[in-house]
């Protein structure tokens, strides 16, 4: 198939995939602290939100888009300001409330629901509010393509779901091992009201570096 880049190129994409999916970021970060603190299947929804912000992100990289939100300085700035407040929002949500997110494993089923639906939600929202992640996959991706290819656009939303598919595995065994330190944690609050503050302060760096960012 003609969308399917060369054997060569797969294995060079999807190793420098693994060594990016292990690099910390908003959405591991957010993925972790959800894992943590409300239990496995809350930091795999998060995953699941992320997944479908990177679908956005190669869908707009694959016709264009992309280029043109680089390339409009008041575009840029609006998408980075609003990706900077979200997650000034979320650490500002980290502090307040903290300790009080669902942790009990006999919570209500719709309590339940409602917090999974959330932290897609949140996954979701913070990996396509990142001018980090637009201007990271405006980069990555094309190198691994040849812009004269007539299949060009094919071969580059191949390849954005074969990040998915690559990086999958490595970030749900990283939300498995946190999950496995949450009912530690459920015994020693004060631990976690300090991964809260951590978190916070984290989320609130990655606000700043965001603010920072220049398209070019």
């Amino acid at each position: 198939m003609d969308f399917i880049p060369s054997l060569p190129v797969l294995l060079a994409f999807s190793a420098a995939t693994l060594l990016l999916a292990l690099t910390p970021g908003p959405d591991m970060t957010l993925s972790i602290s959800k894992a943590l603190k409300e239990g496995r299947a809350a930091g795999l929804m998060v995953l699941v939100g992320t997944n479908l912000g990177i679908c956005v992100h190669t869908i707009l990289v694959a016709f264009g888009v992309s280029a043109l939100i680089i390339a409009s300085p008041t575009a840029f700035f609006i998408l980075k300001s609003g990706g900077a407040a979200y997650l000034l929002w979320i650490a500002v949500m980290a502090i307040r409330k903290g300790n009080n997110f669902v942790l009990e494993a006999e919570a209500r089923p719709e309590r339940k629901r409602g917090s999974l639906k959330a932290a897609m939600a949140n996954g979701f929202w913070v990996n396509l509010l990142n001018p980090k992640v637009i201007i990271f996959f405006m980069t990555f991706l094309p190198q691994f393509v040849t812009p004269s290819d007539p299949n060009v656009t094919g071969k580059l939303l191949f390849l954005g779901f074969t990040f998915i598919a690559v990086a999958l595995l490595p970030t749900i065994a990283i939300v498995l091992a946190a999950h496995r330190l949450s009912g530690w944690l459920m015994a020693h609050k004060r631990v976690l009201r300090a991964i809260d503050c951590l978190f916070a302060g984290v989320f609130s760096l990655f606000a700043v570096k965001i603010l920072l960012t220049q398209a070019r």
